[in-house]
């Protein structure tokens, strides 16, 4: 995916707001949350008047006017220009057509596994599963209710994608405690072994500089590491 001038997933909201009709930076603002799409996209008045800003330096919109209503301070009414238009569409195009790469806290946590004994992953695993279980009902019930408005599926459409993947990761984690807990995780015994080592007031230093005396066989996993550590 190119990098572009205004990468904010915010900037794309702000955009699709004024294709639809001028707005001053508040009634964006509430556009967006009365259609709950603070669930998708990080808002928040600060960040949203910044990215206003740096869409009209950048000539993708532009000062309609400015207004006055009673004693209210004046509000400054943007419209979206041509070249504005092209980058919406062109950007949201590339969205939805181009899988990109995107780094997860749990991603970030699944790769550094074996710094928590076995027992206590599994069970901070099931920790994970219970609030997914409750933020997969709040999400299902909110659809619920779109659907009984007879709103269409299309307006709701990145809300049940997120019903899908929070159903996907409560799926994925688990099985993982599941097989964690029996065993059938490839490498768990040396996972658990290490970890009694270290209760034992083993260092991991000292296991490293002899995996195989302290691990026998088992150790032959950790050289292997070594190795390809060392072909960084």
């Amino acid at each position: 995916m190119s990098r572009r001038r205004v990468s904010n997933p915010l900037a794309l909201a702000v955009l699709g707001s004024l294709t639809e009709r001028p707005m001053h930076p508040y009634e964006i603002s509430q556009t967006l949350r009365s259609r709950g799409k603070e669930e998708s996209i990080k808002l928040n008045y600060g960040s949203l008047y910044s990215v206003v800003q740096s869409l009209t330096k950048r000539g993708l919109i532009e000062v309609k006017e400015v207004v006055r209503e009673g004693r209210r301070p004046e509000r400054t009414v943007y419209a979206i220009t041509a070249a504005g238009v092209d980058e919406y569409e062109d950007w949201l195009a590339e969205l939805l057509s181009t899988p990109t790469r995107e780094y997860t806290s749990l991603e970030a946590g699944l790769s550094l596994i074996a710094g928590l004994p076995p027992d206590e992953v599994a069970r901070l695993l099931d920790v994970r599963a219970q609030r997914l279980r409750i933020q997969i009902g709040s999400v299902a019930a909110s659809n619920s209710v779109a659907r009984d408005m007879d709103l269409p599926e299309v307006f709701i459409v990145e809300s049940v994608f997120r019903e899908a993947m929070l159903g996907a990761e409560l799926e994925f984690v688990q099985k993982l405690a599941a097989d964690i807990r029996s065993g059938r995780l490839a490498g768990t015994p040396t996972w658990r072994h290490l970890h009694e080592l270290r209760d034992q007031g083993v260092s991991w230093e000292e296991v490293f500089a002899d995996p195989i005396g302290y691990l026998g066989e088992e150790g032959r996993i950790l050289l292997r590491d070594d190795v390809a550590d060392s072909g960084d």
